[in-house]
């Protein structure tokens, strides 16, 4: 059966610094959930505290409903893989495979039984009687999650695991974890910098910064409603633009403008629009104005264009078919598909807007 987690009010401090500020999750059985955020936004050490890794400085860690913060690693439930394979380079793939389990003294047809076992899941059952200087990247990557599989633990913990692959690798390894996940139905909490393999893998995402949770929703959830504009900013490739616009004409749910909702002020505001959902149709809606091309990056059936705007600031288009430097491309946007920000940062909920914009 698979197990839930929950993390209370958790606090990390290195003496007088804190860097995990009250952080309240919980994730639920069999469930897939990625801590993602930029580099030094605590999620490796929120991985490493529900590892037993790192010291819980105040709030609990309950798995399964059991406090855990005093609780050895080794009797969490929990089997870790690193970003580094940390395989022992003097043994073969099966006694990598076998070596934990036969120092916690398992029998030797336990022991044979839950590596042939991890051997056929991760397809590596013809490299046992190799030595890791003899495998590829990918390769070593599958025996170092072999090494969790036989543990059979309760939950799987993963600390940017792919970083150390090339890119094709890291695609195909990916889909191969998503895989294992569903096939094995472990709770599996998953640590990367990459929003990619975020989108692509996760049941729930998990947005950090500073130490501090920013949203927490399944993928589609926070790509089409991101509360605030570091999450509009981070989730999505290419990054979504940011327009900075007059509150004029806007209305909204709640007061944008210090008075009544659409009173007409000039309040700068920042429209947030995906690279996506910028169209050359002008049925698409909105008038976002013309656009100067000024680098393309062609894929073929599609192209990524960087265009400078009346302002002067650039934007960033995805299109279909092909679109050269130097053309003038008159631009709109869906309404519905955009986001507004008021000025401490946060999402204007209700915003309608305008059918011209103007850009400040």
């Amino acid at each position: 059966m698979a197990t839930a987690v929950e993390l209370q009010n958790v606090v990390k401090s290195y003496g007088n610094l804190q860097v995990i500020h009250g952080v309240n999750l919980t994730i639920d059985p069999g469930e897939f959930t990625v801590f993602v955020g930029p580099s030094g936004c605590g999620k490796s050490t929120l991985l490493r505290m529900i590892a037993g890794l790192e010291a819980i400085s105040d709030g609990d860690l309950l798995i399964d409903g059991e406090r855990m913060n005093a609780v050895t690693p080794s009797e969490r439930g929990i089997a870790m893989v690193f970003q580094s394979y940390a395989l022992y380079p003097h043994m073969s793939v099966y006694k990598n495979l076998a070596f934990g389990l036969e120092t916690a003294r398992l029998p030797r047809a336990e022991i044979a039984k839950r590596v042939q076992r991890a051997a056929e899941i991760l397809q590596i059952e013809p490299l046992l009687n190799r030595k890791p200087k003899q495998l590829s990247g990918g390769q070593r990557q599958r025996v170092a999650i072999g090494r969790a599989i036989v543990r059979e633990p309760k939950i799987f913990l993963f600390d940017e695991p792919l970083s150390n692959l090339d890119a094709e690798l890291r695609v195909q390894m990916r889909v191969e974890i998503a895989k294992l996940q569903q096939r094995l139905g472990n709770t599996t909490i998953y640590v990367t910098h990459d929003q990619v393999e975020a989108m692509t893998m996760a049941d729930k995402i998990v947005v950090l910064r500073d130490g501090r949770i920013e949203q927490v929703g399944a993928p589609l959830d926070l790509y089409n409603h991101p509360r605030n504009l570091f999450v509009a900013g981070f989730i999505g490739s290419p990054k979504m633009n940011f327009l900075q616009i007059s509150a004029a004409g806007i209305e909204a749910d709640a007061d944008i403008t210090g008075s009544a909702a659409g009173g007409g002020r000039d309040v700068p505001m920042t429209l947030g629009i995906r690279p996506e959902h910028i169209s050359i149709d002008p049925d698409t809606g909105a008038a976002l104005g013309s656009l100067k091309v000024v680098l393309v990056e062609s894929l073929g059936g599609q192209t990524v264009v960087y265009a400078t705007a009346a302002n002067g600031q650039t934007i960033t288009v995805v299109l279909d078919g092909q679109v050269a430097v130097g053309e003038t491309l008159e631009a709109f946007f869906d309404p519905a598909k955009a986001h507004l920000f008021a000025a401490d940062g946060n999402v204007v909920a209700g915003a309608r807007l305008p059918h011209i914009i103007t850009l400040v």
